[in-house]
């Protein structure tokens, strides 16, 4: 039979099918192998024996948090206390689109802007629109929900960027505090590296305390076409690093104001991480 591990606890796996849960445990073989499940992986599990057969092939894997077949992260943006660091949303965009992961820009706190700030942040957003990612605001609630439907999700960003005032207005009847997801459920804050899928407005959703590996295995060319304006621009060398060659393309564009100055400097930022790897 065929189901979906939601939940890991200690050697214990919740596994659920349609909607029944049973709790398994791990064939030897895979302690053996040194293969270890994780929450969201698809399984072929023994209902009576209550026995996990096999782990079915995965879309993506992280390894923090442990978790594997994430179709979408909402990757929750605040404007305001704390302010907007471009260089972790494109880090984090990148780490997404590099696990086959849809990453969703959701911006938070423009109400607290005042009118010019407001329109600098729109108009900043409006440029990764322009670049083929998707933007929502946290007052866009059904255009969220749409999202989420059928997907599995996580809800990802900054401490105090606004997540549990998000899902509370996803979902009134969880009433939760700054970081207490887990709260409303019955399970405490976390204070462990517990993850659990949870069935989420005809979706689900990833109960995690986020992604706390940011780390990029990437190329220097693999980062390049990671930037998706970079790759509608034919530099005259073939091999452009876009960074001290004197004709690049890419350079010209950032000095013309077509490319957003700040994705530059975070493509420069991570090249040297990339570099020193």
């Amino acid at each position: 039979m065929k189901g979906q591990i939601i939940k890991i606890e200690s050697t214990l796996y919740t596994v659920k099918h349609h909607d029944k849960k049973t709790l398994c445990v791990l064939r030897g073989k895979f302690r053996k192998q040194h293969i270890l499940p994780r929450v969201g992986d698809y399984v072929v599990f023994d209902e009576e024996k209550k026995v996990i057969e096999e782990i079915l092939p995965r879309k993506n894997a992280f390894e923090r948090p442990f978790v594997a077949n994430i179709d979408l992260a909402f990757l929750v943006t605040s404007v305001y206390m704390p302010d907007l660091v471009p260089i972790l949303l494109d880090k984090l965009l990148i780490l997404m689109q590099n696990h086959q992961v849809t990453p969703i820009i959701c911006v938070t706190k423009m109400d607290l802007l005042s009118k010019e700030k407001k329109q600098a942040m729109s108009s900043f957003f409006s440029y990764y629109q322009k670049i083929g990612y998707t933007v929502v605001y946290n007052d866009e609630l059904d255009k969220i929900k749409k999202l989420i439907q059928g997907k599995t999700c996580v809800f990802t960003g900054q401490t105090g960027a606004g997540k549990s005032t998000l899902l509370n207005r996803l979902e009134p009847k969880w009433n939760l505090k700054t970081g207490e997801v887990s709260k409303a459920l019955g399970r405490g804050k976390h204070t462990t590296r517990t993850v659990e899928l949870l069935s989420f407005l005809g979706g689900k959703l990833l109960d995690t305390p986020g992604f706390s590996s940011l780390e990029l295995s990437l190329k220097n060319e693999e980062l390049q076409d990671a930037f998706p304006e970079f790759q509608k621009i034919n530099c005259p060398f073939k091999d452009c690093t876009h960074t001290h060659e004197k004709e690049c393309l890419v350079k010209k564009q950032v000095n013309l104001k077509i490319i957003l100055e700040s994705r530059y400097q975070s493509y420069l930022q991570l090249k040297e991480e990339v570099k020193k790897k």
